[in-house]
């Protein structure tokens, strides 16, 4: 995502970061000793943010310093943590409402569950009262997709699809050429065709790292496309049918014959580390991958649509987003900082401090309009967004389905039953079990749930 991922991008994806907080800031609070800056001597109040491990994440720890000088009375704590953990942390926290944090990193599954809970705050009158922030700016789709009964309920801090990344001079070597708009049958023979372990170079990056939103966000992308389904529109469960099976083995097949090694322990941060380090050609992920290239990937990348099959569009939509739990008992300091981390003028600041190549991408209409961005994102950026103009969350399957959802269903249970299913994929990616084994365990606990609806 961008899991789904989102990855991790991933939005939907687990990363390798250590996990890290931000301390009150000594700037800010020598500041403070002093009685300088705008807060002066007032009170000051804290506010934590629970994050996911990304390079977007990392570029906002670096910039909290500047909105400190503006809300010196507002200090920043900010956890961020691995994907998975993420989940889980602040699902326990607004679950069980024992308010740790006052602003968590959600996406496009949680949004509407959770505000139907009555966990997450509706932003709709913060958002209205502050002019500034423009909504109307927002990407239509991804503000959709966060909104619940007609109202936002977290704001993107950066927006993706997925599709597909390769290096032309690798391709090019091989004799191989891509369309904007490859099959995955064109893509597994590229990748088989470059594949060339004894040089260190797999012909393609695919997840294989358990976790709903890691490992299942690529390949429920390609159950799709392929004519699979999770579930029937009588909440049949799904995964041993022709179509599904068929999809799994591809996925599985493709990695062993032309993927990473290791490839069941890869996520999100270990392909983009693997394709910076030029050890794969190709790489079907998050569109927010091609923002965090360097080097030779960044000046030899070429980019696709998601690889399709039956149905045309494939690619994912996940928006890693800040949402307020309704235990929050900070919600304007909160809301302070999470206009200022989405807002246009952040966009800005990233690109000016931190160079244009680290803008978060896919949130605002006016990202696509700077030219300084076009510059250096000109090879993807509209790509981008035609991939997530063309994500259909509510018919993301062939055949009807009883939810909504690309690369998750969305109902409360499938955190659970996703990271399940996918810990027995990753067993056939690793061949410790077979593809048909680890489907036929999958069935079971997909139907499980499904009589829960079926009822």
């Amino acid at each position: 995502m961008s899991d789904g991922n989102h990855r991790l991008p991933r939005r939907a994806r687990t990363r390798s970061y250590v996990v890290l907080a931000i301390p009150l800031l000594m700037a800010s609070l020598l500041a403070t000793a002093c009685g300088a800056g705008g807060g002066g001597s007032g009170p000051q109040t804290t506010i934590t943010v629970a994050a996911v491990g990304n390079p977007q994440m990392e570029d906002l720890q670096k910039l909290v310093p500047e909105f400190q000088k503006a809300h010196s009375d507002i200090q920043v704590k900010i956890v961020i943590l691995p994907e998975n953990q993420l989940r889980q942390q602040v699902t326990q926290d607004v679950a069980t409402h024992s308010g740790r944090f006052d602003l968590s990193m959600i996406g496009t599954y949680e949004v509407p569950l959770w505000a139907k809970n009555g966990w997450i705050q509706n932003l709709g009158s913060y958002v209205q009262k502050t002019s500034s922030y423009q909504a109307d700016d927002l990407v239509p789709g991804v503000a959709k997709a966060l909104s619940y009964n007609g109202s936002l309920y977290a704001v993107p801090f950066y927006a993706e699809s997925s599709f597909l990344m390769y290096r032309k001079d690798f391709l090019q070597a091989a004799g191989v050429t891509l369309s904007t708009t490859p099959t995955w049958d064109e893509v597994a023979a590229a990748a088989r065709k470059v594949n060339n372990p004894s040089k260190g170079l797999a012909g393609i990056c695919l997840r294989g790292l358990p976790g709903w939103g890691e490992q299942l966000a690529p390949l429920d992308t390609i159950v799709n496309t392929f004519g699979g389904r999770w579930f029937d529109e009588q909440w049949n469960a799904q995964l041993t049918s022709p179509k599904f099976k068929e999809a799994v083995n591809f996925y599985v097949n493709l990695i062993k014959t032309a993927g990473e090694p290791g490839a069941a322990n890869s996520g999100f941060g270990e392909c983009l580390n693997a394709y910076n380090g030029g050890k794969v050609a190709m790489w079907y992920d998050a569109t927010v991958g091609a923002s965090n290239f360097t080097g030779d990937a960044a000046a030899n990348s070429g980019y696709a649509l998601a690889p399709a099959r039956l149905k045309p569009y494939s690619g994912w939509l996940w928006a890693w987003s800040l949402g307020m739990p309704t235990t929050s008992t900070k919600k304007d300091a909160a809301w302070t900082f999470a206009s200022w981390a989405t807002s246009q003028d952040y966009i800005k600041l990233v690109g000016t401090k931190l160079g244009w190549n680290h803008v978060p991408p896919g949130t605002r209409t006016s990202t696509y309009q700077l030219s300084e961005y076009q510059k250096v994102a000109g090879s993807f950026a509209q790509l981008t967004l035609d991939s997530i103009t063309h994500a259909d969350v509510n018919h993301p399957t062939v055949d009807p389905v009883p939810y909504t959802g690309i690369q998750y269903v969305d109902i409360p249970e499938f955190q659970n039953l996703g990271d399940q299913v996918s810990q027995q994929f990753a067993a056939a990616i690793a061949g410790t079990t077979s593809v048909d084994t680890a489907l036929q365990q999958a069935q079971q606990l997909a139907d499980a749930v499904g009589k829960n609806y079926r009822k």
